[in-house]
């Protein structure tokens, strides 16, 4: 599907501001975790208050997830696990693993594919925590980790990088332009993974229609045509909040492209989509307030 209006997550507005931001780093590295989570809350409040159509999007969310009708608590805690995530970018940034208890599932997987071929790539979604991923690298050091965003949204995440900590250095490749796949190639080449976010399309972006919390919702093409193009092994990647300072960073190859024949390449994109969506679907149940897409994601009202 191709069209020029900008999709719903594009169009809503930014409501983080930098002085606000670097206030509220100084205010948790000075005073520390338990007191940022004080402030935290007072903010999430805020947000369920007086976003109503966020909260209105977030509860078309949580009904298909939690198969009920959501309460306001459900949209409380929703907002709250996405603002606890964002708050702990401040310690993961600078480095406080020492303040988590982060479970890794997966990881031997991962390494089993770096062991048989150069680079792996890692697609996520708006699921948890992906900066808890810098806790793998930290931990097990398997390989370098580098980002493909949208270039808009690559400015922001460096000015919230250097907000959070001026020496945190976070390697992203641009999407959108003639050499993007190139510079992603040449991160595989080198032994990289290489993570992107597949939950979310631009305007322009190819579509397919896959089924996602019993009901069909269109994903991004783009992401799955590059990986069999560089023809590598895909995980998804999740780093699920479990509630206080416990995360599951969980990984689960979905699909292999490296022995895909051309012929055979379109029916293995939509064989891996759809794994993609069952995952992320399935992620969403199990841990319903962890997705974080606060607009009209199934582009219904």
């Amino acid at each position: 599907m191709k069209g020029g209006t900008p999709p719903a997550w594009m169009r809503e507005q930014e409501r983080s501001h930098l002085g606000a931001l670097r206030f509220m780093v100084w205010l948790s590295l000075t005073l520390g975790r338990p007191f940022g989570r004080l402030v935290l809350r007072g903010i999430a409040l805020y947000f369920v208050l007086f976003s109503p159509r966020a909260r209105r999007h977030g509860e078309a969310y949580l009904a298909r997830a939690l198969q009920r009708k959501p309460t306001w608590m459900d949209g409380y805690r929703h907002v709250m696990s996405f603002a606890s995530t964002v708050h702990d970018r401040v310690y993961l940034l600078n480095d406080r693993f020492d303040l988590f208890d982060i479970e890794f599932v997966g990881q031997e997987a991962v390494h089993e594919a770096l062991q048989r071929q150069s680079g792996a790539l890692l697609l996520g979604a708006h699921l948890g925590s992906f900066e808890v991923l810098r806790a793998m690298a930290h931990t097990h050091a398997h390989a370098p980790v580098a980002m493909m965003m949208y270039e808009d949204n690559a400015r922001k995440i460096n000015a919230i990088l250097h907000a959070i900590n001026p020496a945190a250095h976070q390697d992203v490749v641009a999407l959108g332009h003639p050499d993007s796949m190139l510079k992603a190639r040449d991160r595989l080449d080198a032994g990289c993974l290489v993570g992107l976010l597949a939950d979310r399309s631009l305007a322009n972006d190819s579509t397919a229609e896959c089924m996602f919390l019993g009901e069909p919702a269109r994903f991004p093409m783009g992401p799955w045509r590059m990986a069999a193009m560089l023809r590598r092994p895909v995980f998804f990647m999740a780093g699920l909040y479990l509630g206080g300072n416990r995360y599951r960073l969980h990984f689960e190859l979905i699909a292999d492209f490296s022995t895909v024949e051309r012929a055979d390449r379109e029916a293995a994109i939509a064989q891996a989509m759809q794994a993609y969506a069952d995952r992320l679907g399935g992620f969403c149940r199990q841990t319903p307030y962890n997705w974080f897409n606060f607009f009209d994601f199934w582009q219904r009202t």
